[in-house]
């Protein structure tokens, strides 16, 4: 009884001219990866590579120095009585929304307005300056957005300059409180685009009498 000698197949090439360029490890090489056999070799790479570069973004991470802009720009906020959002960051599909007096209590932002008996809302174009005055008869709470900002706060904590100033993003939304008898200012330092604010007072100013100091910095 004869037996049939097994028949060999080999793949077809995708051309003569690759497999003549092609030599025979490479052909062996690329036999095995055609092959369904490959799947579990070519998953366990792919597992190595990606447990080898989550144990390197992992490493990074702590081994990297800490952020001292972010710590600098935290505490100088602070000085300012100033908390900054993305503009990104209460939005739904409409936009952002926020309330003065509880967006100040949920940030912890003390001496702003209790209620907003007074409120104001403008723009300040580039340039342009708002504030730089002294309220004595009340507290007042600000939202500001827009463009590139400049918010100062009359701060004598602060040494040398006896103000805090931070500049608010174009892409930030700010809220920011000035308690009776602190000064402050905004001014847009941004070369294109127009800031906003609203500003929320708990008590009537009138600007006419003796209860607000104009013109406290020189430099402005």
């Amino acid at each position: 009884m004869m037996v049939n000698p097994r028949r060999i197949s080999h793949p077809n090439t995708i051309s003569n001219q690759t497999s003549e360029t092609l030599t025979p490890s490479l052909s062996s090489l690329f036999f095995f990866l055609k092959r369904p056999q490959a799947f579990p070799f070519l998953l366990s790479i792919f597992l190595l590579l990606t447990w080898l570069s989550l144990r390197l973004q992992r490493s990074s991470l702590f081994n990297s120095p800490p952020n001292r802009n972010a710590f600098q720009t935290l505490d100088h906020d602070r000085e300012a009585n100033l908390v900054r959002f993305s503009s990104h960051f209460f939005t739904d599909k409409r936009g952002w929304l926020l309330n003065p007096i509880s967006a100040a209590s949920d940030a912890s932002i003390s001496g702003g307005a209790v209620n907003c008996a007074s409120v104001h809302v403008g723009e300040i174009r580039p340039g342009g300056m708002r504030g730089n005055h002294r309220h004595h008869g009340c507290n007042e709470t600000f939202i500001i957005w827009g463009a590139k900002t400049a918010f100062r706060l009359e701060n004598h904590q602060v040494p040398e300059k006896g103000y805090a100033e931070v500049i608010i993003g174009a892409n930030e939304v700010a809220v920011a409180a000035s308690p009776s008898g602190t000064a402050h200012a905004l001014i847009n330092i941004d070369p294109i685009r127009t800031a906003f604010f609203m500003g929320c007072q708990d008590s009537i100013i009138n600007y006419n009498s003796s209860a607000t100091d104009f013109k406290v910095w020189k430099d402005l």
